[in-house]
């Protein structure tokens, strides 16, 4: 194609369906043989993928590359911002950290972040036949029009098409479309094609006048509507996902629960505990009593030493160490991991006051935070000690503390290098109870989920394949989309190739 399909998505709110729409109309593009690539300007998020070119990027545009079949790559999220505070976000730029600045600070650094968005823009523009793009929040934040990156500030600057989306779930379906249309600029309005609704359940027939008055209203289409996919399971692009496709265990269930600090970051690594049939998972929130527990894992964090503290204030250190008193398991996972040492220092600031405090002790190894981010895709074993077999495990590394310390000559996993060889990572307890490691991604491999959850004491684990889950939630999304929406009229395009034929 001499130019690529464009087509800007964004919400009328938060969660509306962005990342969920473009995922979709992804691998509807996809299987019908065109090369795509997601592409969100601006992320804010704590849950984040390691690319193929070495760099860092939002989950949702990960999960997105995959529906799309290419690999993930810097240029399809080249501004990432990682909240360390209220007020505050280390700035990643194409994949890697740039600067940690202030919501003020970071204002007046658009126009440099713009700059790295519109390089991103071209060199995608060049390479496919069609760019999806996801808008972030709603583009009716009034505070937030001077010096846009994120929503109609790029459409305007790349001069693409925008379609807004809806969730009919939450309510006020027609109030939210219609008011944030209103609320754009003449130029941005007459850049709104029309409105996909998301997640409607019920007759659509009783919906048909409301459509049909929106319509004569704004003067433009609807170009679908989109039905509540029950059970849908896809990686969450920054809050936790609200429990809808969580499986419910049965009986002799393992109980498995986490805390959910205030920063707490890649909770997807937990999804594979979420999704298994045997295993009765529960985040703990702040103020919520601690469940007995056959496991507790420590998930990541973005701000270890602050994270560590609410832990402390929630009861968590002393209902951890009851817990082991009884023979419970433990794993921390990167932050979760750093928390089990002996110390934290962060001397240069990183991320909150520079200084050190005291970890939970739990592990003989102390973590220093270093300027630079360690961002590894990587793949190994589970070490003998955790699994006779030695299951295969693959994920990703992103942290900035190095660990060092007697623990670490008892790796928890095994990792292939680069030169072919294999290094340690992690630690395992001298009595067998507590795992720490820095890979994101533990639990995703089959092999890997089964042979921890026999470590935890479960017998006879079921195979959960969290890989396959998900294609086959990404078709089902896809199908949801070709048989809802008038892929033509949303692209502007007239009828589009034909999918070939696929076993379902």
């Amino acid at each position: 194609m001499s130019s690529p399909f464009t087509l800007m998505v964004q919400g009328t709110t938060s969660d509306a369906g962005k990342s969920t729409l473009v995922a979709g109309l992804a691998r509807a593009l996809y299987r019908r043989g065109l090369r795509v690539a997601p592409f969100k300007p601006q992320n804010m998020a704590l849950n984040s993928a390691v690319t193929a070119d070495g760099g860092e990027i939002g989950r949702a545009q990960a999960l997105q590359a995959l529906a799309a079949g290419v690999a993930p790559h810097t240029d399809f999220n080249p501004v990432l911002l990682k909240p360390s505070s209220d007020i505050g976000a280390q700035v990643i730029i194409h994949g890697r950290p740039a600067a940690n600045l202030s919501a003020r600070d970071y204002h007046a650094y658009k126009p440099t972040a713009m700059a790295a968005v519109m390089q991103s823009w071209d060199r995608l523009c060049s390479a496919y036949d069609a760019v999806l793009v996801e808008g972030a929040g709603s583009p009716a934040e009034i505070n937030l029009r001077d010096r846009d990156i994120a929503n109609m500030g790029f459409a305007e600057a790349a001069d693409v098409p925008v379609v807004l989306v809806a969730d009919i779930d939450r309510g006020g379906v027609f109030a939210h479309l219609v008011g944030t249309l209103e609320l754009l600029s003449p130029s941005e309005q007459a850049r709104v094609r029309g409105f996909v609704i998301n997640r409607f359940r019920g007759d659509l027939g009783l919906l048909q006048p409301g459509l049909d008055w929106l319509e004569a209203r704004t003067g433009r289409p609807v170009f679908g509507v989109l039905p509540y996919l029950h059970g849908l399971f896809l990686d969450a692009e920054d809050a936790l996902a609200d429990g809808a496709a969580d499986v419910q265990a049965g009986a002799g269930a393992l109980r498995v629960v986490a805390p959910v600090y205030p920063r707490i970051s890649n909770h997807t690594d937990l999804d594979a505990l979420r999704l298994h049939p045997q295993v009765d998972f529960s985040w703990v929130g702040p103020g919520q009593a601690i469940p007995p527990a056959d496991l507790i894992v420590l998930p990541g964090s973005k701000s270890v030493q602050a994270d560590l503290a609410w832990l402390r204030a929630q009861g968590w250190e002393a209902a951890i160490r009851r817990h082991l008193r009884y023979g419970g398991k433990l794993v921390g996972i990167c932050g979760g991991f750093q928390m089990l040492g002996r110390t934290l220092d962060d001397p240069l600031g990183l991320e909150g006051a520079p200084g050190a405090v005291d970890g939970l002790g739990l592990l003989d190894m102390a973590t220093v935070l270093e300027r630079d981010k360690q961002l590894v895709n990587a793949r190994g074993r589970l070490a003998p000690a955790v699994d006779a077999g030695e299951a295969a495990v693959s994920g990703y590394e992103i942290h900035m503390g190095v660990s060092h310390g007697p623990a670490l000559a008892r790796p928890a996993l095994w990792l292939e290098t680069a030169a072919g060889g294999r290094r340690g990572d992690g630690a395992l307890a001298a009595d067998g109870q507590i795992l720490g490691t820095y890979l994101h991604g533990l639990f995703d491999t089959p092999e890997a989920l089964s042979a921890l959850l026999g470590w935890a004491g479960l017998a006879a684990a079921e195979r959960v394949d969290l890989a396959a889950r998900r294609e086959a939630d990404l078709d089902r999304l896809a199908d949801a989309v070709e048989t809802s929406l008038d892929l033509g009229a949303l692209f502007d395009a007239g009828p589009l190739p034909v999918p070939p034929c696929r076993n379902r």
